[in-house]
């Protein structure tokens, strides 16, 4: 497999140019979180994702993680743990964190920017961060100061890491049927039941894992109204803070996947299990939504991150393939050459700029909402862009891996090249934290219909504020940028217009619709990275290859990719009655008469 490079350069041209990092950099608190610092930040996090981080991917996917046969616990792949070693020394499980805990109290927007780092050198790997950092958000906003000063320096410093313990066998996507238990006793609760798909619900990395853990107490109302959270951990704090007895919590068995192998799926078993109430009572979903909501912009950066890799395999494969000649010239040529291979390789780079693109972006706004005038604002974009980077950059994710693959071949379906593992490993992104079809509900049902749609309409109103800069400098740009606005704008009046009175119009719509406001938000990043680039061309700024190259790449996506927003809006339009009209009877094969 090819060796990973971190595409800092981009990287930083976002946070620098289109966040803008400056505004960060004055928010109360962030004074320290300077251009300079953030530069050498995402140096030092390039190194260690490539060159200690990315050399387990593939080894990891081999070798997988497994339960011990004595049911003594689960072990990671070799190299694994060296790895989280490397990470806790550098100091990066803390980089967002609150310093009253031992974090440094950096952006949030920093620690997304490196995660995507992490993911792409391998993604099974970086699951274990990903859950602590949310677990430790979730108990600094939710629990007594007795558990924030007990559990909290330990997350923060990823000498203990956390997970998040929600699906049952029973209860997947509807949480209201859960039926794992707790009941108070003494100064605690005993918590009981089953719970399944626990990412590093077990491993050897750590000296203790700190679940949260959804269960209903004895005088639990109905439905999810009835949720409380938890605190369980693997092993029990003594009153001094030293480690005690093993709690009663295990693995029973993990998960044999399609893909991430090296990131173990557990179900979890708590047979009268140590816990502690996380929050109110009966409040349990509220809580774990502060985990969950954070966990969706990490996951939606999976899909980019695994885009990526799977980009440059791609890339470096034809590179390097000679296959055929050009009309005319006998002489054998790299496959890059071919105009069919290009287009595939510019659909994987455009698209990957603009997912990149909008997941800081809209990450730019949880240290907006946070620390910002205007936080109430800044909220209601972080929570309308939340889904839409969720479900739009992991589906879209999806495809550039498989798009990957088309470029190698057949050789690509051969597990020995690599190249597969990027399109296994993509395949769950869209169904952690939510399946598409839910982060579309979620944004047509709470984020659009709620509020009258005034948050898009916002966001609409800054993609229309560029139309002039882009007609007086990218005028070939110009009309397919207006026709993608226009688009995004008939499927919002569309739906506000039909789906708040018809279930079926609403659910049959949201899909494409978040799919529409994906690819128009990535073609307003695009545009406004090429005019950046524009504004640097002009003035002799130097790298102009690179700031070319931007140009050339929201060419491409403006009239390429954008253009699928008028097959989405059409979706929308169509309504429910094709999408509902057979009845269940109907889509079971029918036998020759």
């Amino acid at each position: 497999m090819t060796a990973y490079r971190a595409p800092t350069r981009d990287m930083w041209f976002v946070l620098e140019e289109l966040v803008p990092w400056l505004e960060i950099n004055a928010l109360p608190g962030f004074e320290e979180a300077t251009p300079d610092l953030v530069r050498a930040a995402l140096k030092e996090a390039a190194a260690l994702a490539e060159e200690v981080i990315a050399p387990t991917n593939v080894a990891g996917d081999q070798e997988g993680a497994h339960l011990d046969r004595d049911g003594s616990g689960v072990r990671v792949p070799d190299g694994f743990r060296t790895a989280f070693e490397h990470f806790r020394a550098g100091g990066w499980t803390g980089l967002g964190a609150n310093p009253d805990f031992g974090g440094q109290g950096l952006p949030e927007l920093l620690a997304v920017a490196v995660s995507e780092l992490w993911q792409s050198a391998n993604l099974a790997w970086s699951n274990c961060s990903e859950l602590s950092h949310g677990a430790a958000r979730a108990i600094e906003a939710h629990a007594s100061d007795d558990l924030k000063a007990t559990y909290l320096p330990h997350l923060v410093d990823g000498s203990w890491t956390g997970t998040m313990n929600l699906t049952e066998p029973q209860a997947g996507s509807d949480l209201a049927l859960i039926r794992c238990s707790a009941i108070p006793e003494g100064d605690h609760h005993v918590v009981s039941g089953q719970k399944i798909f626990i990412t590093y619900g077990d491993h050897d990395m750590a000296d203790n894992i700190v679940h949260l853990v959804l269960a209903r107490l004895p005088d639990a109302p109905p439905g999810v109204r009835g949720i409380s959270l938890f605190l369980v951990p693997k092993v029990l704090v003594e009153a001094d803070g030293s480690l005690g007895p093993p709690n009663r919590v295990k693995a029973v068995s993990i998960e044999h996947k399609l893909g991430i192998h090296g990131s173990p799926t557990c179900v979890m078993q708590y047979d009268r299990a140590v816990g502690y109430l996380v929050g109110e009572a009966h409040s349990g979903l509220a809580c774990m939504f502060t985990m969950m909501n954070r966990a969706r912009i990490g996951v939606g950066l999976q899909g980019l991150a695994v885009a990526e890799r799977a980009y440059q395999h791609a890339l470096q494969y034809a590179q390097e393939r000679v296959q055929g000649s050009l009309p005319g010239d006998d002489d054998p040529v790299t496959i890059i050459h071919h105009p069919d291979v290009r287009r595939m390789l510019m659909e994987m780079k455009a698209q990957i700029e603009a997912m990149r693109a909008v997941g800081y972006i809209g990450a730019s706004y949880l240290d907006r909402a946070a620390r910002g005038e205007d936080g109430a604002r800044s909220r209601a974009r972080a929570d309308l862009m939340t889904p839409i980077i969720k479900g739009w950059i992991t589906e879209t994710g999806q495809q550039i891996a498989s798009l990957a693959l088309q470029v190698f071949g057949g050789t690509g379906f051969v597990e020995e090249t690599g190249a597969a593992q990027h399109y296994r490993d993509a395949r769950i992104t869209t169904i952690y934290e939510g399946t598409t079809g839910i982060q579309a509900s979620d944004l047509v049902g709470r984020k659009i219909l709620r509020d009258g749609g005034a948050a898009i309409r916002e966001l609409i109103a800054e993609m229309r504020d560029i139309e002039r800069d882009v007609d007086a400098r990218l005028p070939h740009q110009s009309a397919s940028y207006r026709a993608g606005v226009d688009r995004l704008e008939q499927g919002v009046d569309w739906m506000l217009a039909n789906a708040g009175n018809d279930f079926p119009a609403a659910g049959a719509g949201a899909v494409n619709l978040l799919m529409l406001c994906g690819i128009v938000a990535g073609a307003h990043a695009m545009t406004r990275s090429a005019l950046v680039a524009a504004a640097h061309l002009a003035a002799g700024d130097g790298e102009e290859s690179f700031f070319a190259g931007k140009i050339v790449t929201a060419r491409f996506y403006n009239a390429l990719i954008l253009p699928r927003a008028g097959a989405h809006l059409a979706a929308i339009r169509a309504g429910s009655n094709a999408v509902m009209g057979l009845t269940e009877r109907q889509f079971e094969p029918v036998p020759l008469p």
